[in-house]
């Protein structure tokens, strides 16, 4: 929660669980757990979710991630939110994948280029749900329509 103004209250994590199962239901599709392969241990969060807030690219499908501290820098986001761009655009037909993050998340936005998304600075903007003049609230925006992804063989490569 580097990049979020403060960590989650239990109520809002408890909140935060409910949408994401409410996802699956709905949508077929969400945020999964990240853990390692060879011992299962938790690493964080990744996968594809609504956004939740009206902004100017709206209604829009996210891929999105939370890492474990010791988790950065290892490819584990990369990795995870390629596998989940694709199977949004193979298995739930989305036409477009957006991600977001503050200016300041240079790790985010990193990744952001790494799975072939794109920016049009024109398009960044102050998130909604952080207070105006909140040092985390300008964000960038990213997208990546399913034939670009296509286009790019569906892979990202590269690692973090």
């Amino acid at each position: 929660m580097a990049y979020f103004p403060a960590p989650l209250s239990r109520a809002e994590s408890a909140f935060v669980m409910e949408r994401i199962e409410a996802g699956f239901e709905r949508d077929g599709y969400g945020i999964w757990a990240l853990e390692t392969r060879s011992d299962r241990t938790f690493l964080g969060l990744t996968g594809l979710s609504t956004v939740p807030f009206a902004a100017h690219f709206t209604p829009a499908v996210e891929v999105g991630w939370r890492l474990l501290p010791s988790a950065w820098g290892r490819g584990y986001a990369t990795e995870a939110a390629a596998a989940s761009l694709e199977y949004g655009f193979t298995q739930a037909g989305l036409g477009e994948i957006v991600s977001f993050a503050s200016r300041t998340n240079a790790r985010s936005v990193a990744v952001m280029a790494r799975l072939q998304m794109h920016r049009d600075p024109g398009e960044d903007f102050d998130h909604p749900l952080i207070d105006a003049g909140h040092p985390l609230a300008p964000h960038v925006l990213y997208r990546i329509t399913a034939s670009e992804w296509q286009a790019s063989n569906g892979s990202a490569g590269g690692s973090t």
